[in-house]
């Protein structure tokens, strides 16, 4: 794969710009008079109900068909900033309403128990636009790009605050109150959510990460180069990488998957190869 020449402040300027961008700017999730297909994607999640592949983005969530072709679900244009699959069907999300829907411009934490079809407010309609959804066992971390706060819940009601300052990426490791977290600059930190203790690690630039079905820890950097690793983000080793600037990762029992803003790539070696799904 081909990697780029883009200094890495650029590219961190770049996704901060276009998720900035994405949160001042709800015009355009009003329905265009011809479909603009994805736009830039912003989330993946695989339903455990039939395996498919959902991708979030600015125009709308599509679930991607076995032929690879992406269908829009629900007719929605909702402008869908962060996004996350907690069970068959069950869906939460965040971000800024379809403008034919009656509804503030920042959709707090939603929930969807039909696959998308259909969204319910949970909490903080209104106030908050949520820019990372990480659930860990009985919790939920929400990062608000309004306040730049880290948030957790365990009844997705009422939130208490874990940290402050400009996220990309948040990961859960060893249970559901150790994260790993990648800030602005694509620096990795430790946060302990309950003493709200911070360090940072160190390590390779990295801008999105996940947990492995056997608890490591993944993570790809500005340049598309995935690494794993072993002992919560201390020390990395690299495996593999796709083609383009990263726009979201995902690890799921059915592979590993990275979107550009407009490509979705799927592994099933444990991110040594990567093919093109959409």
């Amino acid at each position: 794969m081909k990697r780029s020449n883009l200094p890495l402040a650029a590219v961190l300027v770049g996704a901060a710009l276009l998720t900035g961008a994405c949160s001042q700017d709800t015009s355009t999730t009003a329905p265009p008079s011809e479909d603009p297909g994805l736009g830039h994607i912003h989330g993946l999640g695989v339903d455990p109900a039939d395996d498919s592949l959902y991708v979030a983005t600015h125009f709308g969530l599509f679930r991607v068909k076995s032929d690879g072709e992406p269908s829009r679900v629900a007719d929605r244009y909702q402008d869908t900033m962060a996004f996350t699959v907690v069970g068959p069907g069950h869906f939460l999300g965040s971000g800024h309403p379809d403008l034919r829907e009656d509804l503030p411009a920042h959709l707090g934490l939603i929930e969807s128990t039909d696959a998308g079809e259909s969204w319910s407010p949970l909490a903080l309609q209104g106030e908050a636009d949520f820019h990372i959804l990480e659930p860990a066992g009985d919790a939920l971390y929400a990062y608000d790009a309004t306040s730049g706060r880290l948030l957790r819940t365990e009844d997705r009601k009422s939130f208490d605050e874990v940290f402050q300052g400009p996220l990309i990426s948040v990961a859960a490791v060893d249970g559901s109150v150790a994260l790993i977290a990648t800030d602005g600059d694509g620096q990795l930190h430790s946060i302990d959510a309950i003493s709200g203790e911070t360090r940072e690690l160190g390590g390779p630039s990295t801008m999105y990460l996940d947990t492995t079905p056997d608890g490591n820890l993944a993570g790809i950097d500005p340049d598309g180069v995935v690494r794993v690793s072993t002992d919560s983000g201390r020390t990395w080793r690299e495996i593999g990488s796709i083609d383009g600037h990263p726009a979201a990762f995902t690890i799921s029992a059915q592979g590993w998957f990275a979107a550009t803003e407009t490509a979705v790539y799927r592994s099933t070696d444990d991110g040594d190869t990567w093919t093109r799904v959409l």
